[in-house]
C-alpha cells in the first residue's frame, strides 16, 4: 500500500512539474504624476476609486482626483506618519507612532447632482435641497417617507426634496416600480404614486402597480405603454450612476445641499439644514 501511495505521489509531482511555465509580458506606463511642494510620506486611495490622498512631511493631506486634479488640502499635523482607507470612501485613518494613536478623519465631499427631470417636493427656489436616493422595495425607505414629510412640514419655505432612484439588485421589482413612478410623474402624480408604492413595498408586482394606477385614475393601456418606455429606464440608470459616484452604498441615503447625511433622524437632518441655512446667511 505504501508503494502504491508513493507511486501516485510521484506521478502527481511529475505532472505538476512537467507543465510548461507561462510567462506574461507586462506593459506599463506612468499614468499620472502628482507634483508636490512638500515631501510625500504616504498615499492611499478611496474605496470608490475617485480620490487619491497624499500625506506630506508638512503634516498635510492633499486630496486629488485620480486624474491628478488637486481638490483640497487638510492640515492633520506633523505627528501623523501614515494614512489608511477602508470600505467607507469618506473616511481616512490617521496613524501616529509618536502619539501611539489612530484617528478617524471623516470627510464631507460636497456633491453637485444633476437634478434634471427628477421629481421635486417643496418650494422650487428653496435654499436647502435634500436629495434622497431610494428604492421602492426597501423597508427603511418606506419608513423614511414619514420623516421626510415631517422635515418638509417643519421647513415649509426653506427645504425641497428631490427623489433619486437607486434600485437595489436584491429587490427584483424595484426597477419596474421606479419606472411606474416616473410614468406617473409625466402626469404630475409622482408623489401620489410614490406614497402608494411605499405603502405596498413588501408585495409589489404588476398587479399591484396596475391597482395603484387605477386608483389614481390612469388609463390602463396608456399607463402600461408609458411605464415601459426605455427613456424612463435610462433616467433611472442615470440616477443610479450618480448615486454610485457620490458614494451611495444602500438606501435610503440623503444629501443636504450636497453633503451626505450620517444621522437620518429628523433631528439629525434638521441640524444639517440649520447649518446650511447659517452658511448662506454669512456675508
Amino acid at each position: 500500500m505504501k508503494n502504491s501511495h508513493a507511486s501516485i505521489l510521484t506521478m502527481i509531482l511529475v505532472l505538476v512539474f512537467a507543465v510548461p511555465h507561462v510567462f506574461a509580458e507586462v506593459e506599463w506606463k506612468i499614468d499620472t504624476t502628482f507634483s508636490l511642494s512638500e515631501t510625500p510620506l504616504d498615499t492611499a486611495a478611496s474605496s470608490n476609486g475617485k480620490w487619491i490622498f497624499i500625506l506630506t512631511d508638512a503634516g498635510k493631506i492633499n486630496i486629488y482626483t485620480v486624474q491628478g486634479a488637486h481638490r483640497e488640502t487638510i492640515d492633520v499635523g506633523t505627528d501623523v506618519d501614515k494614512i489608511r482607507t477602508g470600505s467607507d470612501p469618506n473616511i481616512i485613518y490617521l496613524q501616529s507612532r509618536k502619539k501611539k494613536t489612530v484617528e478617524v478623519l471623516v470627510l464631507d465631499f460636497i456633491m453637485d447632482f444633476d437634478l434634471t427631470g427628477s421629481p421635486v417636493k417643496g418650494p422650487v427656489d428653496a435654499p436647502v435641497t435634500i436629495v434622497e436616493f431610494s428604492d421602492f422595495q426597501c423597508a427603511y425607505c418606506s419608513r423614511m417617507t414619514g420623516q421626510i414629510d415631517q422635515i418638509l412640514k417643519n421647513n415649509p419655505k426653506t427645504v425641497k426634496v428631490v427623489y433619486k432612484h437607486f434600485p437595489l439588485s436584491s429587490h427584483h421589482y424595484a426597477v419596474k416600480a421606479a419606472m411606474a413612478s416616473m410614468a406617473a410623474n409625466e402626469d404630475g402624480k409622482f408623489w401620489d404614486f410614490h406614497d402608494q408604492l411605499f405603502k405596498n413595498y413588501n408585495h409589489l408586482n404588476d398587479q399591484k402597480v396596475e391597482e395603484i394606477a387605477q386608483s389614481l385614475k390612469f388609463d390602463k393601456d396608456e399607463f402600461n405603454k408609458r411605464r415601459n418606455n426605455p427613456k424612463l429606464l435610462e433616467q433611472i440608470k442615470r440616477d443610479y450612476r450618480q448615486g454610485i459616484e457620490a458614494g451611495v452604498r444602500g438606501t435610503p441615503t440623503l444629501f443636504v445641499n450636497g453633503k451626505m447625511v450620517r444621522d437620518r433622524s429628523v433631528k439629525g437632518v434638521q441640524k444639517m439644514i440649520d447649518s446650511a441655512l447659517k452658511k448662506q446667511k454669512k456675508p
